[in-house]
């Protein structure tokens, strides 16, 4: 299953001011990346992935519009998966996304990946 489209375009909305916010293809949808630190995604499987302190995420869970994200067959501590009822809305949507800002802001900084320069063999030259 592809990513939600307008689900991503309203997410980039959400991020356009930022200039720490990139986007990168992962797990079959389009991830927002904050600071080197995935806020939120599109998933390619349906909803919002969106990060979260660990902490706070059994208390989050307890939502109807909530699940666990799991890789693997096991439950992620730091993600979860909205379904598209909770954020239907966009104050919903961006009470989403400010939680996924709020757990990058506790992650360290990552610097940008490196462009990597892929070597010439001996018959391409």
């Amino acid at each position: 299953m592809p990513h939600d489209p307008i689900l991503a375009e309203r997410v980039r909305h959400l991020l356009a001011d930022r200039a720490d916010f990139h986007e990168k293809r992962l797990m079959g949808g389009i991830a927002f990346m904050v600071k080197g630190g995935m806020c939120c995604a599109a998933s390619g499987r349906g909803g919002l992935l969106v990060r979260v302190q660990p902490d706070k995420q059994p208390a989050l869970l307890a939502a109807p519009v909530v699940v666990p994200m799991t890789m693997g067959g096991r439950q992620v501590k730091s993600f979860l998966r909205v379904m598209p009822d909770g954020y239907r809305t966009p104050a919903s949507l961006k009470k989403w996304v400010d939680r996924g800002l709020a757990a990058v802001a506790e992650l360290k900084d990552k610097p940008p990946p490196k462009r990597t320069v892929r070597k010439r063999l001996s018959h391409e030259r």
